[in-house]
């Protein structure tokens, strides 16, 4: 059961091609390129071509055997013809190549593919490559080089030029697949296959839209996780929409939005064309950086300063060399060679000198990545030096990328450097750039640890009042919040908010601010004005009763005279929040489609538009990812010791961002939020303002209808977790898998006995690599659910000393089948704890989550020769059953 659902898609072993006749006179031009694209040899498994006839498809004279692949390159009207006898060939997959197919013509192919098992690559697609096979399904042009990079890819016009590029580069792939509009085989879909593919050991991605967020962040995620995954999305949109009712609707778009999601993804995202064939070249070199410093080698100044400058632009660091292997490389450089910053051979350096650069910092420690620049020089031998490149790359361990700098004097050169799968560069700035680019991957790894629970670990908000504050203003049949019900909303999460009244004539407005004490401010409070500043609805620091009944009343007519129509429900006093040196920022909140909610952060104030400082994360926020978007906002400059005030309350900012998390997990009827301002100091923090519009609860993102449905990342479940006796005396622990189990699930895997690693992985593995160790504790909660059970006993500490430590007795896990009514399971337990309940309790919680799910069956593979597993089996209630095609596994199901 380990074979991918869409190998025999892309690893098909036969095929069948579905083509016009060759004479035929009005064939479509991608049947006559496919046709073309198969001509090729290269492709080692079973081919045959029917052709078609005028009146229909004509099925092969002589008895196909049953095949993996369908393809189909024929008129519109022809094509359903052609997959109906492709299912009749019982073919488990198809692609359908060509353009123009439209959204109801694609849904009728799509049911015939889901009615007969198939799945569907198309319509409008280009179709795919597989150099490994030698296969070119595609009317793509000719077979890609094989190489180690993956290309996905929206455009067809996009694909052909990547692949014509990388063919005078050099650049290799794994595989090329066109993805078009309506296609059955989704990016989700081909993410799953690509992160499991051995060929495949980067990804690159171009798009224009997705239409289900929550599988493809899930799909992208469990990639990520394993690979590098560079993405180029076009179509951006402008921050803003008119209908906005929030300054954080107002000053954030759709791209914003897509770059947070990118990042909890961790995937890189590329602005350019430039940038992807950049990207493209570091990751076909198969080196990944460990880190931020790259070390720039030169023979000229100039070029080695504009690499240190690009290196600073964009937030990488200046790799130096340590003093004690600076001292023993000077030597063996000319006289005029400076290592103060750059390794600047100067304009006399030649192979050797190069060579023994090379050597010392690949040896450096401190040094991730190196930079090579070479400048045309009288008398220099630029194809020697190349060669010094070409001979080192195999031994040097970290990236290396080239910069051969001028024109066609440096072909040869840079012949070599490709030769040698070396990413080569014409200017400093695009290396540069593409370092980075690769580099950013491997900083986002810090994200995976980061799955943070719905509630964080402060008091428990009153859930019930938020509710009923949302229902009583649904049943108005209102959308907007008023002030008060805003921050009455706030107070049920914990979130300080300024102490705030109604008043409805200018007496009660004197008698509030007389018993709070001065100053106050006023605020008009109508839930049809969005901008209280805007029609002079805001007075400050009122300093006495006189004063307020004053401004009550001029702000009621100004109120009045700017916007007739609003209706008024009075004036709300507050007293003036004290912070002599407090910074006003902004927390926010707004729902992207499709991406859902998203929590906002930036500079605040009357001047919040004009700032536009923004930064966001998808939730759910913990500690440290809250840390991470304020960090990204420019006012962070602002929240140390600053201009003679102290430094802030972090945590007290951070536990803010934890409430609006919180809120945004639990409270799907929010659609827009703003705090603005807020206002922190050294003593915490507190809201001033807020401004919330909610809407009904919606049903989830397509279909989901868990209490979860509305994120686009599902939160750690913390609700699966308890305390359970253990037969014999004790208790253990059941919960879901969390990324900081792996040495855990390590150690217990290290412990099994040989028979218990061969029931569980089918083959005799003794440990856990770390890819593999990654997929198993870096789940996406969506599509997969691991239950571990823990154990605490006594045991000698990482520093030596007695006390207690956790250890990982069981894990049990499902992952959800293709079809996405079903799922696959897997169950382990030490085996000094075999017979004492563990692994029925294992299973029977994998279940229920699976059932919460909305999953219909749970299946999986058990070795014939596994008595003990398949007695559990029966005790559960699974079904036993012969698998055909492997008689030593046993097929068990249980109905959920």
């Amino acid at each position: 059961m380990d074979k991918h659902y869409l190998t025999p898609l892309l690893s098909p072993q036969s095929i069948v091609a579905f083509l016009p006749p060759a004479e035929a006179s009005d064939a479509p031009a991608h049947a006559d390129a496919l046709r073309h694209a198969l001509a090729s040899p290269g492709f080692r498994g079973r081919l045959v071509i029917v052709e078609t006839a005028m009146n229909g498809i004509a099925m092969p004279s002589a008895p196909v055997e049953p095949t993996d692949l369908a393809l189909i390159a024929l008129p519109p009207a022809q094509i359903a013809a052609a997959l109906e006898s492709a299912a009749r060939l019982d073919c488990k997959a198809a692609v359908v190549l060509g353009s123009g197919i439209g959204a109801d013509h694609a849904t009728e192919l799509k049911a015939i593919a889901q009615r007969e098992n198939m799945q569907l690559l198309g319509p409008n697609t280009l179709g795919f490559q597989r150099p490994v096979l030698g296969l070119n399904a595609s009317a793509a042009g000719p077979l890609a080089k094989q190489g180690p990079l993956a290309l996905v890819s929206q455009s067809g016009a996009l694909t052909a030029s990547m692949l014509d590029w990388a063919a005078k580069n050099g650049v290799g792939f794994s595989t090329v697949v066109g993805v078009g509009p309506q296609t059955g085989v989704d990016l989700p879909d081909l993410l799953d296959f690509l992160a499991n593919d051995a060929q495949t050991h980067s990804i690159v991605m171009y798009f224009e839209g997705i239409s289900d967020a929550r599988r493809f962040l899930s799909a992208l995620r469990s990639a990520a996780i394993v690979k590098p995954v560079v993405v180029l999305k076009a179509g951006r949109k402008p921050a803003g929409n008119e209908a906005a009712q929030t300054h954080s609707a107002t000053i954030v778009g759709t791209d914003d939005v897509f770059d947070a999601a990118l990042r909890r993804a961790w995937a890189v995202r590329v602005r350019s064309f430039v940038e992807l064939f950049s990207a493209s070249k570091c990751l076909a070199s198969r080196y990944r950086p460990v880190g931020r410093r790259l070390a720039v080698i030169t023979n000229g100044g100039g070029p080695g300063v504009l690499a240190a400058d690009w290196i600073s632009e964009i937030g990488l660091e200046l790799g130096k060399l340590a003093p004690d292997v600076a001292a023993a490389l000077q030597p063996r450089l000319p006289p005029q060679a400076s290592l103060t910053d750059l390794v600047d051979l100067s304009e006399d350096a030649g192979p050797d000198h190069y060579r023994a650069a090379l050597e010392a910092t690949s040896h450096d420690p401190g040094i991730a990545g190196v930079l090579v620049i070479h400048s045309p020089k009288v008398g220099a031998d630029s194809e020697a030096c190349a060669q010094v490149l070409a001979g080192a790359q195999r031994n040097i361990g970290k990236p290396l990328l080239s910069c051969w700098m001028g024109d066609a004097s440096m072909d040869a050169a840079r012949s070599i450097l490709a030769s040698a799968d070396i990413p080569s560069f014409r200017t400093p700035e695009a290396a540069v750039g593409a370092f980075g680019n690769v580099a950013t991957f491997y900083q986002n790894q810090q994200l995976l640890q980061q799955t943070p629970p719905p509630l964080s670990a402060l008091a428990t908000p009153d859930l019930e009042c938020a509710r009923l504050v949302i229902e009583s203003v649904l049943a108005e049949r209102r959308h907007v919040l008023t002030e008060m019900e805003s921050k009455a909303l706030l107070a049920a999460f914990h979130i300080p908010v300024t102490h705030t009244a109604l008043a409805r004539n200018a007496n009660e407005a004197m008698l509030l601010a007389s018993q709070m004490g001065f100053p106050v401010a006023l605020k008009i409070d109508s839930p049809d004005i969005s901008h209280k500043s805007d029609v002079e609805g805001v007075a400050l620091n009122i300093v006495n009763g006189a004063n307020v009944r004053d401004a009550f009343e001029d702000m009621m007519r100004n109120v009045t005279r700017l916007q007739p129509t609003a209706r008024i429900n009075g004036v709300t006093v507050q007293k003036m929040a004290r912070a002599h040196r407090g910074r006003e920022i902004y927390v926010g909140l707004v729902t992207d489609a499709p991406f859902g909610p998203v929590i906002t952060f930036g500079a605040g104030g009357t001047m919040i538009e004009l700032l536009a400082d923004r930064a966001m994360e998808l939730p759910p926020l913990n500690q440290f990812l809250g840390r991470s978007l304020i960090q990204r906002a420019r006012v962070a400059e602002t929240l140390g010791p600053w201009r003679g005030a102290p430094a802030i309350a972090m945590e007290a900012l951070e536990q803010l961002l934890l409430r609006v998390s919180e809120m945004a997990c639990e409270l799907p009827q929010l659609r827009e939020m703003d705090m603005n301002p807020v206002i922190v100091d050294e003593s915490g923090a507190v809201a001033v303002d807020a401004r919330i519009v909610i809407g009904p609860a919606h049903g989830g993102m397509h279909g989901d209808h868990g209490r979860y449905g509305h994120l686009a990342i599902h939160p750690y479940p913390a609700n699966h977790s308890e305390i359970v006796p253990l037969h014999g005396g004790g208790e253990y622990m059941v919960r879901p898998i969390r990324p900081d189990d792996a040495e855990m699930l390590r150690d217990m895997v290290r412990d099994l006995s040989p028979e218990s690693r061969y029931f569980r992985f089918v083959s005799s593995r003794a440990d856990l690599p770390p890819t593999m160790l990654a997929r198993f504790t870096l789940i996406d909660y969506d599509r997969e659910m691991a239950l571990v059970a823990v154990l605490r006993e006594r045991g000698t500490g990482e520093a030596g000393h007695e006390g207690e430590r956790e250890r990982v007795i069981g894990v049990s896990r499902y992952v959800t089948n293709p079809d996405r009514t079903s799922c696959e399971f897997a169950l382990v337990v030490a085996d000094e704890f075999n017979g004492k309940g563990i692994g029925s309790r294992l299973m029977q919680g994998i279940m229920d989550v699976a059932r919460e799910r909305g999953l219909r069956e749970i299946n999986g593979m058990v070795l014939a020769n596994n008595p003990g597993m398949l007695k559990l089996m029966r005790s559960l209630g699974f079904s036993i059953h012969p698998y055909p095609e492997d008689p030593d596994f046993r097929l068990v199901v249980h109905a959920l």
